[in-house]
């Protein structure tokens, strides 16, 4: 029986995944197939079918997937803007692939990395051009993120996350 949470299709799921992955970085989204997929990874078609409805809902599952990975890793942090930005170039270096992934999957430009505490924000920053606040962060972060990724991410994360601190001035 192909549950949900067996080991086999657990296996399957990572397989499909790990091989979109390695798709993505030579090709774009729209010039994948679901065949081409099947016989990188090896598996058949139905296994695919049994777990997506097709390429774009795997990708928005990834995506989605890699979204909640990123978000935990500030569950319990303490706030502090260096602390915050060292975990982040931390994680985003050990995984650059799945950051690069993450970046092609956001084909929309309301899709981004960054999870931001708004409610810090807002404390920081009372004033009626708080969302201006935010997405000028948001957006300006995220530029520097893509940049480091292309880069190879030469600069240590220590690094990364100095320029950040640097340019935030320690709000």
């Amino acid at each position: 029986m192909n549950t949900k949470n067996n080991k086999r299709r657990r296996e399957s799921v990572e397989r499909i995944e790990k091989t979109f992955i390695t798709l993505l970085q030579e090709k774009e989204l729209q010039e994948i197939t679901v065949a081409d997929l099947c016989k990188n990874a090896e598996l058949n078609r139905s296994t695919f079918y049994a777990n997506y409805l097709d390429l774009y809902d795997l990708a928005e599952k990834l995506k989605e997937k890699l979204e909640k990975d990123f978000s935990n890793l500030f569950l319990g942090y303490d706030h502090s803007m260096h602390t915050g930005a060292l975990t982040m170039f931390e994680h985003i270096k050990e995984n650059q692939l799945f950051y690069k992934t993450y970046f092609k999957l956001c084909y929309n430009s309301e899709q981004r990395v960054l999870i931001y505490d708004t409610e810090r924000a807002r404390q920081d920053f009372d004033n009626k051009h708080i969302a201006y606040h935010i997405e000028f962060f948001r957006s300006g972060l995220n530029a520097i993120i893509k940049m480091w990724l292309d880069g190879g991410c030469r600069e240590t994360p220590e690094e990364m996350a100095e320029i950040i601190k640097l340019e935030y001035r320690g709000r």
